[in-house]
């Protein structure tokens, strides 16, 4: 069968060809690539507000989306016939417009990458077209690329647990944060999960803002000791929300706004307002209602862009206050593990989980006479 001819779309002064137009992204609703390009054209104040002059991770799923298909994520063993989708964070070296801007970025390991950066709305449409279906900015501009501009506080459900349960925990998150002089913003994260965005000054970098994630957690788990917790090891969550404070890494992100979750139905992460959380549902936010949704409202989350950031000082003033009160260089001090892959971090605790903890892995990590 011959393939469709390309289209050819017109977005802002540019030309945006979409290639494939007909084939299937999203066979159980029916959704084609022409539909996923045209759903974020709909939506396109929100998307472009959510990545404008940021550093891009796109999550690509070129093929569309089958419930067979594995993603490739850090570590992973890929399966015989290689990956069908995969998390690219250079920008492509052939076929990229000359009109799509890039940004270095540094990784943990000291390494340096040009990342697509987001400077106008056709780029949006040209990584939709590459498949891009989440799109994962970065915490900071290209202004500025190693000083965070925005805090984002990821609320995970753990097994036994669900959104109703992470969105009960944001709204407590939600006065944590004011006490600490911060306004958040809260989405869903296209799962079962809540995001909480927070506008900061960009005056600290990724080790501080992680560690003001980490005192916000641990706050928010001293308020909801039997609903939330931060333990990084699983074993010891139990039936909780995960504050999953590595998303505040360097190298980690958390998918934007308006961003298209790889599901049967196509659900997107929806910006809320805070009236709404309590009642909102993952599942009515798909890309066949969230255009009609944003025709009538616009981008709720508009406020979160002309707010006023505020400053980490007193978020780091209560991690202070925990390592005062827990200790450094020690296991289970104030300063948490950082992801596996990660190089090892000053103060850093063992990367043990505790139930394989022995003495000899104790005197190795240095923490005999903890």
């Amino acid at each position: 069968m011959a393939a469709t001819p390309a289209v050819e779309l017109t977005v802002g002064e540019r030309t945006v060809r979409v290639t494939s137009p007909d084939k299937l992204y999203f066979p159980e609703v029916g959704l084609t690539k022409l539909d996923v390009v045209e759903y974020v054209l709909g939506v396109g104040d929100g998307i472009f507000a959510a990545l404008r002059d940021r550093p891009v991770t796109m999550e690509r799923w070129p093929g569309g989306y089958r419930p067979e298909i594995e993603l490739s994520t850090r570590g992973g063993k890929p399966p015989a016939g290689g990956y069908d989708a995969f998390y690219q964070k250079r920008a492509p070296s052939r076929g990229m417009p000359e009109w799509v801007e890039t940004c270095t970025v540094t990784f943990p390991s000291g390494r340096t990458a040009d990342e697509v950066c987001a400077t106008e709305l056709a780029t949006v449409a040209w990584m939709a077209n590459l498949g891009t279906l989440r799109y994962h900015p970065w915490p900071v501009t290209r202004a500025a690329p190693d000083l965070v501009d925005q805090l984002r506080i990821d609320l995970d459900p753990q097994p036994g647990t669900d959104f109703a349960d992470a969105a009960r925990a944001a709204l407590v998150l939600r006065e944590v944060l004011a006490e600490a002089g911060l306004t958040g913003f809260a989405k869903t994260s296209g799962g079962r999960g809540v995001h909480v965005f927070v506008p900061v000054e960009p005056t600290y970098g990724f080790v501080e803002a992680r560690h003001a994630v980490i005192a916000l957690g641990r706050e928010l788990a001293r308020r909801m000791p039997d609903e939330v917790t931060i333990s990084w090891w699983k074993e010891e969550r139990g039936e909780r929300v995960f504050v999953d404070f590595n998303q505040m890494a360097r190298d980690r992100t958390i998918a934007s706004a308006y961003s298209i979750r790889p599901t049967t139905d196509a659900r997107v992460s929806a910006p809320l307002t805070w009236e709404e959380l309590p009642d909102a549902a993952p599942e009515d936010f798909t890309v066949r209602s969230m255009p009609a949704r944003f025709a009538a409202l616009g981008d709720v989350w508009a406020p979160f862009y002309d707010h006023e950031p505020g400053t980490l000082d007193r978020a780091l003033e209560l991690y202070e206050r925990d390592v005062v009160a827990l200790g450094t260089g020690t296991y289970g001090g104030a300063e948490m593990p950082y992801p596996p892959d990660y190089p090892k971090m000053p103060g850093e605790p063992a990367r043990v989980q505790p139930s394989r903890m022995t003495a000899a892995t104790r005197e190795t990590e240095g923490l005999a006479s903890s």
